[in-house]
Parts: C-alpha cells; sequence; structure tokens
C-alpha cells in the first residue's frame, strides 16, 4: 500500500468496547509473549487511570498504544504500543507515539515513559529520533527473561 495514502487516511481516537476484537487480534499478532488479555483490554478501555489510542484507516485497525496514569503523580507511563505488520514503515508508530504525549500533557503530566525490548533497535530508534532519553535498563523484564531499555522524554505544552 502506499505510504501516503495510508498516512493520510489514519485517525487517532481513544478506543472504544468496540475495538476490543480488534485490539486482542493485534496483540495476538504483534507480540509473541506478554499478552494483555480480552479481559485486562476491557477493564483499560472502561478505566480513568488508563488511556487506549487506537490508530484506525476506514474499519481496520493499525496500531495501538496504553498508557497508565497515576493519580497525584506527573509522570505518564507508556505500557505498550502495536503497529500491525501491514502498516510499519508509514508512520503509524510516531503518530500513535505523539498522540501519546498529547494525552498525557491534557492530563497534566510533563513526562513520559516506556520501556523496549533491548532486541528491538528499531523502536529505539524511532524513541531516539523523537527525543527520548535512554536512563536504566531492567534485566529480565520480559515474560520470555529478555531484558529493556527504560527512556523518558520531558514533554512540553503547546503554547
Amino acid at each position: 500500500m502506499n505510504k501516503d495514502r495510508t498516512e493520510s487516511r489514519i485517525l487517532l481516537r481513544r478506543g472504544r468496547a468496540e475495538d476490543l476484537d480488534a485490539l486482542v487480534a493485534l496483540e495476538r499478532r504483534a507480540f509473541t509473549g506478554d499478552h494483555l488479555s480480552r479481559r485486562q483490554y476491557a477493564h483499560h478501555l472502561r478505566s480513568a487511570s488508563a488511556e487506549v489510542i487506537v490508530a484506525t484507516a476506514g474499519t481496520v485497525l493499525h496500531g495501538k498504544a496504553l498508557l497508565f496514569f497515576r493519580r497525584g503523580q506527573d509522570i505518564a507511563r507508556l505500557y505498550s504500543i502495536a503497529v500491525a505488520h501491514e502498516a510499519r514503515g508509514q508512520g503509524v508508530g510516531e503518530k500513535l507515539l505523539q498522540a501519546c504525549e498529547r494525552a498525557a500533557i491534557a492530563r497534566g503530566c510533563t513526562r513520559l515513559r516506556l520501556e523496549v525490548r533491548q532486541d528491538n533497535p528499531g523502536a529505539q530508534r524511532l524513541y531516539e529520533r523523537l527525543g527520548y532519553r535512554r536512563f536504566g535498563a531492567r534485566i529480565g523484564y520480559y515474560e520470555d527473561g529478555a531484558d529493556a531499555w527504560r527512556y523518558e522524554r520531558r514533554l512540553v505544552a503547546a503554547r
């Protein structure tokens, strides 16, 4: 599919209950382990301390991101982000990440943190290109024992 056509059709919005099947299916396709369950997604879609952002083109889910917030803290956490295989390399991940930043700023957060597999250099390049700074590691963080890098970015509200 033409990159420019896909990018121009992508709509970012908050996830809804009717996205549940597509979210679970994307989760299974995008990750080999550490899957969020249907029940977890249903909870996060309703939760005041979470925000699910989806990237769609028409009725097709091309990506999703899950953010967590804690009352009284100025740090938002990007728990999970995934882009459908057929939409990779088309700017969907970057758009989702920017939408997460806007959502965090809207909730009064000044920093966004995330973990990324140490064996995922593509995601690391994206985060670093967008201004995320590596500040630590989590050993054996993932279900399969893989290690994670920790990243953070200071958020600035648009004036």
